[in-house]
């Protein structure tokens, strides 16, 4: 099968996008083929903000119908692949939403938020972040709302997370938790980036991890190319078994200075807590369409085709089944 034929053919599920979206940005998913992605609602924003954000997806869903289709459980990403559609997972980067509320979690799930990050970056009421000096670990406060996203069928996202923190949510959760958007510090030195140790731990233990092409954190930076993307996941790979990783870009199209500046604040207003100068995203997966050029590169890479189904999104869903549930 040719590497177009491939890509048309495969379940692709990117685990992390923070696009600004617009119908310009859902049509550029479709020329991507994605079948479905994690998609963020909510960074810094407290319950009120966040509901508002899901409010304008209820809309987008209703006015783009030919383009997107919302996703509660695995079957809804079959769906969407047959009916030429991107399923949307409504995702957090943060925990704010839950505020002091542990009922919150069930109701943001029958919202259909699929996955939620515990941390961003700093520290909050569950645990602590990774530009946090002090990593306090998970709050007994933060084991009640991982209990809850248990039961409940909520992905536990550790990416932006402290590394003791993360090791603890690992041990106390009881269904696999994620890294839905990393890359690994033995290519580069960085807070965001994960230890050959702390990866290990991960995949060891159920977990899962999806590789991310943010130029800051790869080791050519804004010189990156789509092959360079491709050495990392295979990196990862080497380290946690071709099961355990999948593909999380954390694409940021349609977005520019402004926001970059509030994401990389503390609770997007205290603190500078990182410069990521420009972003460039790695030549060949330049904008969302370009995702065709992802399996073209596993191919030159010398995938098999397994592999790439695997990765480009068998993985994710296979996940996602064991966390959410049944349909």
């Amino acid at each position: 099968m040719g590497a177009s034929n491939l890509h048309d053919d495969l379940i692709v599920f990117d685990g992390l996008n923070v696009s600004n979206w617009s119908r310009a940005v859902f049509e550029d998913m479709r020329r991507g083929g994605v079948t479905a992605a994690n998609c963020t609602c909510s960074v810094w924003e407290g319950f009120r903000d966040t509901m508002r954000n899901i409010a304008l997806w209820k809309d987008w869903f209703r006015d783009h119908a030919d383009l997107l289709t919302q996703v509660y459980g695995v079957a809804d990403i079959a769906r969407a692949k047959r009916e030429g559609k991107t399923g949307i997972v409504l995702g957090f980067q943060n925990v704010s939403a839950f505020e002091d509320q542990i009922g919150y979690v069930q109701l943001f799930k029958e919202l259909g938020v699929g996955i939620a990050q515990l941390a961003y970056n700093t520290q909050n009421q569950v645990g602590s972040g990774c530009y946090e000096s002090r990593d306090s670990g998970l709050s007994d406060f933060g084991r009640e709302i991982v209990a809850e996203m248990n039961r409940v069928g909520m992905l536990c996202d550790l990416s932006h997370v402290g590394a003791t923190t993360s090791r603890d949510t690992i041990l106390a959760s009881t269904k696999p938790v994620c890294y839905s958007h990393c890359l690994p510090s033995g290519l580069k030195a960085h807070p965001r980036n994960k230890s050959d140790e702390e990866l290990r731990f991960i995949a060891e233990r159920g977990g899962f991890i999806g590789v991310t092409m943010f130029p800051p954190f790869l080791a050519k930076g804004v010189d990156s190319t789509v092959d360079d993307y491709i050495a990392a996941i295979d990196y990862i790979i080497n380290l946690a078994g071709e099961e355990s990783v999948g593909i999380g870009t954390d694409f940021t199209q349609g977005y520019g200075k402004e926001f970059f500046e509030w994401i990389t604040h503390d609770k997007g207003n205290a603190r500078k807590l990182t410069e990521f100068g420009e972003i460039l995203n790695p030549q060949g997966m330049r904008a969302i369409g370009d995702f065709p050029n992802l399996t073209v590169a596993m191919e030159r890479a010398g995938w098999s085709e397994p592999k790439i189904r695997k990765v480009m999104g068998d993985n994710w869903v296979r996940l996602l089944a064991e966390v959410w549930g049944p349909d």
